[in-house]
């Protein structure tokens, strides 16, 4: 760095927050985004952004790659600055740049710039850095479907913005691109998305780019050749720069509009949300509406840490998941054989009813999402039961992890059915639900999601779950064939049990009595795979005989993402006929404590980076929570008659896997777009859902919360209660056990509440010691 950089330094960190640093801390400014971020994947973190906002903009340290790309805290470079970060797709990389007159040829091939930690502020709708190659200040932020860029160079510099309009990106291989320019303020253009092996169609991303100065010229960089750029063009491999005029003037300002249905969208987006230059104003608003959503849960009492990670956390459980739809409601659906512009449906004023969605998967989301968004965020559920609707009109089936438009197939089994059947139960109704159990039932025979194993596009005979109906278990291997990932028979099984009685629970409450004897029936084929001389889940193959040599701790081979040891505990619908198989209650416990006490020297999870090579020995753990399979396993124990070894041991796991602040710890796993997140705040709340909320009356298990009180404000459109409070008297690291208990006055002696107290308001009253009370909590209801 020369001498006149580090002069520059000092000057451009000035007011370095647009907003007042002197305010009182609300939510967002306790949430720390760099928390795991040397781990972290394409879309993992994210700063620029609105709540399920289109654009997700920040910096790109490592361009190329679905996992260690994006923003690697490691890494000391910036690549570019990209406007989507999104699960299976990325779009619209640029750079400012500074240059001599002509000096621009280097910058085409390597526009990268160092950079310091120290020189950089993050939060929730902010990020700004210095680029030290450049000596210049980028600050981010966004609204929706529209990145502001405010860039303070410094003086007698030519300067510009390089657009990349091709190369690898993320996840995909921007395959094409092209632009055009409008007037001497504005560009529009696109770049198309290459199909991978999850999303199996092109998807274009089209954006419009206004400046505040007047655009002196544009250099387009093709072939290693540069030259002045046509009014129009497109191609492959192409580079944009766009060179502004007003060297003397310091602060460069540029907005940039996103659609994936047109130009012209773009612009109207933009216009829309975005229509003046007033950076600190659309700063200010996006931490406004962060605050609105993470403000929703108040905490009293835990450490400052443990607060700052709990709104972390909840943030994170708003994040990945991203709209697609423009402000008008349109969107491009990939679905059928070639893609088409839809609509989505209008309300009386002409305002869409809701946007579309891109989402990674929903499994896990019964233990995760189920619970925490249909608590405190229920109009976000509604909005993604009827995004889904779409799909399924549109294509149908109803997804399991939409993207660009199309579905994926990712993962396993009829994910979707325990989110629509929680909704229904917790009444969550805005929806056409004899449409959706319509493409729900669909799902769980030869044709439907339960026919297609992860990210089996053309076929439908990876799932197996012909098998499943005929023997009662999916066997491993399905086929001499790979027809597509996850083709894990008994993980199967035991999925598909659990989503069948989940639709027998929505059945019920239907009046389809025949279906929902029929799906009961399914419900127990859990059974068909419990091996009474080894005492564990154990994969079948297609005659029947058991997996010879039969390793409970061996990765997969039957297990997704898991092993049998773990795997055997997913029977979330049907605990007390797990512990009937297993010998009964005591026994179940006794082996449970167990798996956790070995578990405990490695820190319940396969993938710390303290371990040695970042993972338990080919991943030989008896309990992980690293992953969504066996996040329930510490509430298990209060099924079992032993609710003090969920208190205990859900308090431990927090301590050791989720309670780090910092970027080189966080979720120790693949957090997988709010899974862990959620898991997380429901846990430091003590609560939790079993069977994913989906029976009638929903409960709501006790965990061990980590604050003395929690307010949940509850919607109005959805509960009848203003708030739901938990308090937890004398809760403290040690005082992790409850003692007794109180709900809406009355004393509590089961394990759980209900939906209907939280409906009510009703206050749940803990009160916590240093030591279990093994009567407390040990009344069980089915």
């Amino acid at each position: 760095m020369t001498g006149k950089r580090r002069w520059l330094l000092p000057a451009l960190l000035a007011g370095f927050l647009p907003l007042a640093a002197q305010e009182k801390q609300q939510p967002a400014d306790l949430v720390y985004p760099q928390l795991d971020a040397e781990n972290s994947r394409w879309f993992y973190f994210s700063s620029a952004a609105r709540p399920f906002g289109m654009v997700s903009l920040f910096p790109d340290n490592h361009a190329g790659g679905d996992w260690d790309a994006g923003y690697r805290y490691k890494v000391d470079t910036i690549s570019d600055f990209s406007h989507i970060h999104e699960w299976q797709l990325a779009g619209v990389a640029v750079m400012p740049v500074t240059f001599s007159a002509n000096g621009y040829a280097e910058l085409f091939r390597n526009a990268a710039s160092p950079f310091s930690h120290k020189n950089e502020t993050v939060s929730p709708g902010y990020h700004a850095v210095v680029l030290e190659r450049y000596a210049t200040k980028v600050e981010l932020t966004a609204t929706s479907r529209a990145g502001l860029h405010r860039y303070t160079f410094p003086a007698n510099k030519q300067r510009g913005v390089i657009f990349e309009l091709g190369g690898l990106l993320g996840p995909s291989n921007i395959i094409t691109g092209g632009f055009e320019r409008i007037s001497d303020r504005e560009i529009r253009g696109y770049v198309i998305n290459g199909p991978t092996s999850r999303r199996p169609k092109p998807y274009t991303v089209y954006f419009a780019a206004q400046f505040q100065q007047p655009i002196q010229q544009l250099v387009l960089y093709q072939n290693g050749k540069s030259a002045p750029a046509p009014l129009k063009w497109n191609g492959q491999q192409g580079k944009l720069l766009v060179q502004l005029t007003g060297n003397n003037t310091a602060q460069v300002l540029m907005k940039v509009g996103l659609s994936y249905t047109s130009q012209a969208a773009a612009a109207a987006n933009l216009q829309h949300e975005a229509p003046d230059w007033n950076f600190d104003a659309v700063a200010l608003a996006a931490k406004e509406e962060w605050n609105k959503l993470l403000g929703r849960i108040q905490l009293t009492g835990g450490s400052l840490q443990q607060q700052r990670r709990f709104y972390t956390d909840l943030w994170h459980a708003l994040q990945g998941r991203r709209v697609i739809s423009d402000v008008d409601g349109k969107w491009t659906d990939c679905t059928g054989a070639a893609c088409a512009l839809k609509q989505v449906p209008l309300d009386a004023a002409g305002h869409p009813r809701f946007p579309m969605y891109n989402s990674d998967s929903f499994w896990g989301a019964q233990w995760t999402l189920n619970t925490l968004w249909s608590l405190v965020y229920p109009e976000i559920v509604e909005s993604f039961c009827n995004a889904f609707l779409e799909y399924y009109k549109s294509g149908g089936l109803i997804p399991r992890g939409p993207a660009g438009g199309n579905y994926t197939y990712v993962m396993t089994g009829a994910q979707t059915t325990p989110f629509y059947v929680s909704a229904w139960q917790k009444g969550i109704r805005g929806f056409d639900m004899h449409l959706a159990y319509e493409g729900l039932r669909k799902d769980h025979f030869p044709g439907g999601m339960m026919s297609k194993a992860g990210y089996e596009h053309n076929t439908a005979k990876g799932g197996g779950v012909e098998h499943y109906i005929a023997n009662g278990y999916v066997p491993y291997p399905v086929s001499d064939t790979a027809y597509g990932m996850h083709q894990d028979g008994a993980a199967m099984t035991l999925e598909y049990a659990y989503q069948d009685w989940c639709l027998a629970q929505l059945a019920t409450a239907l009046g389809k009595t025949d279906d929902a004897q029929l799906f009961l029936q399914r419900a127990k084929n859990y059974q068909h795979l419990y091996n009474p001389h080894s005492g564990f889940i154990v994969p079948r193959d297609r005659a029947g005989n058991w997996r010879a040599n039969y390793d409970p701790l061996q990765y997969e081979h039957g297990f997704e993402e898991g092993n049998g040891a773990q795997w055997t505990w997913f029977v979330p619908h049907d605990l007390p006929g797990l512990f009937t198989l297993m010998g009964g209650k005591d026994t179940a416990i006794t082996r449970l404590n167990q798996q956790f006490e070995v578990a405990r020297q490695y820190g319940f999870c396969d993938q710390h980076p303290e371990l040695p090579g970042g993972f338990v020995n080919n991943k030989r753990l008896w309990i992980n929570y690293s992953n969504q399979p066996n996040m329930q396993a510490a509430f298990i124990f209060n099924y079992a008659g032993a609710p003090w070894l969920t208190q205990y041991w859900s308090r431990t796991v927090l301590d050791s896997v989720y309670s780090d602040l910092s970027p080189q710890f966080g979720y120790n796993g693949d957090e997988d777009q709010g899974l862990m997140g959620s898991l997380c705040v429901l846990m430091k709340m003590g609560l939790f859902q079993m069977n994913g909320g989906c029976e009638p009356d929903p409960k709501y298990e006790i965990g061990s919360p980590v604050f003395s009180s929690i307010t949940i404000h509850l919607q109005p459109e959805y509960y009848k209660a203003a708030q739901f409070t938990i308090v937890a008297r004398n809760a403290s690291p040690e005082n992790m056990y409850v003692q007794s208990a109180t709900v809406g006055g009355q004393p509590l002696s089961a394990f759980y509440i209900r939906q209907s107290d939280i409906n009510a308001g009703k206050t749940l009253i803990l009160e916590m010691g240093s030591q279990p009370n093994k009567h407390w909590g040990i009344q069980r209801g089915q």
